[in-house]
């Protein structure tokens, strides 16, 4: 028995140092394992200690970190009723940015709606209870109030001058996850309408990254000033980036907060008309004077235009199936400002306020006229 064990224990050793001095071991060919362990240490290939940015990176990094101070995550939760009428809480998560020291933060309507408690995350983590100081649900806008002091206000910029392909940044909170940043482009500014039924005015179209969360976040130039703020993006349904982002211009924040300041509500201007938009062949088809400007569908009874005395159409025509009316003046140019698209009537209201006094030129037929129109206020009228 005792043979067999010694045995045994010899062939046991044989076959380790067989193994670890001899055999083909982990891909290292014939080489014994222990000549292996005896060779020099393996040398990496170590990147510089600083590493060399492109100016296209060292910008972006110096507008996150610019910025990022006055970009703040805001909760909001509500009560609801369940189908048996038991009481369920809700919450909702969205992002803000800062507009003065003192506490004023504007984010989107569509965040805070119905909230009865409101807070805001700064992005040095500290927590704050946000009063609702002004719910615009037209322009998809909130202003909230919180007890702090010397924060960082966002620069606001303009919109009106921005050029499809100029390079983007988006900062605000998708999922919650804080501080995030993505990158694109402006792809295209168009008109589009909420699914809580407010129209975006010449929105920024974006293939920045925006998810659920970077609703009310700043949309930023290549300087780090807010351009507009995040809004909607269409998912094709999977509640996702998909590439199409759109954010609300910032010159309707500024012309929706001037309001404020001045009259304690949002008093939006507006020509008080429907209008449709005059391409050079629907101009040639209808046999108008001009190739270009909007045609006056009807006005708004009471408003700016039949106070200026501009005219409706009165002949029902039909623009593939839908229903337009001919016989209206045509408006080619606000002030000095030429006018091809309701998108462009939007854009001069942006800069004016009710109450102003604007001259429109306008075609009645073949002759060219021009009245001093003073501005209405909008309710839920087309301009």
């Amino acid at each position: 028995m005792k043979i067999r064990s010694v045995i045994l224990i010899v062939l046991l050793v044989g076959a380790f140092v067989y193994l670890t001095s001899y055999s083909n071991f982990r891909g290292t060919g014939n080489l014994p394992l222990p000549k292996i362990w005896r060779q020099s240490p393996l040398e990496l290939t170590v990147a510089d200690a600083q590493p060399a940015y492109t100016a296209e990176e060292t910008n972006r990094i110096a507008v996150y970190k610019r910025t990022l101070p006055s970009v703040v995550n805001v909760t909001s939760s509500a009560l609801a009723f369940d189908f048996f009428y038991g009481v369920v809480p809700q919450s909702g998560q969205g992002s803000g940015f800062i507009l003065s020291k003192d506490g004023r933060i504007l984010t989107n309507y569509h965040v805070i709606e119905n909230a009865q408690k409101v807070e805001v995350t700064l992005s040095d983590k500290h927590k704050y209870p946000a009063q609702i100081v002004l719910q615009d649900k037209a322009h998809d806008l909130a202003l909230l109030q919180i007890n702090a002091s010397n924060l960082t206000p966002a620069v606001l910029s303009e919109s009106r001058d921005l050029q499809v392909g100029q390079n983007v940044y988006a900062i605000g909170n998708p999922f919650g996850l804080n501080g995030t940043m993505t990158t694109g482009i402006i792809s295209s500014i168009r008109s589009v309408r909420e699914p809580q039924g407010a129209t975006i005015e010449n929105a920024l179209q974006t293939d920045a990254a925006i998810n659920p969360g970077n609703s009310g976040g700043p949309l930023l130039n290549s300087r780090g000033e807010v351009i507009g703020m995040n809004t909607l993006i269409a998912t094709g349904g999977a509640e996702q980036s998909s590439g199409i982002g759109f954010a609300i211009p910032v010159d309707t924040i500024k012309a929706v907060l001037s309001d404020y300041t001045k009259y304690g509500r949002v008093r939006r201007p507006s020509l008080g008309i429907a209008s449709l938009a005059i391409g050079p062949d629907l101009a040639e088809q209808i046999g108008l004077p001009a190739d270009y400007g909007v045609l006056v569908q009807k006005v708004i009874p009471g408003g700016a235009a039949e106070r200026a005395g501009l005219r409706g159409g009165n002949q029902q025509a039909y623009l593939g199936n839908t229903p337009i009316y001919l016989g209206g003046d045509l408006i080619v140019a606000i002030d000095e400002d030429r006018v091809t698209s309701p998108q462009d009537i939007s854009e001069i209201m942006d800069h004016h306020q009710a109450g102003d006094t604007v001259t429109v030129t306008f075609y009645r037929g073949p002759r060219k006229m021009t009245v001093k129109l003073t501005l209405g206020e909008a309710h839920s009228v087309a301009v």
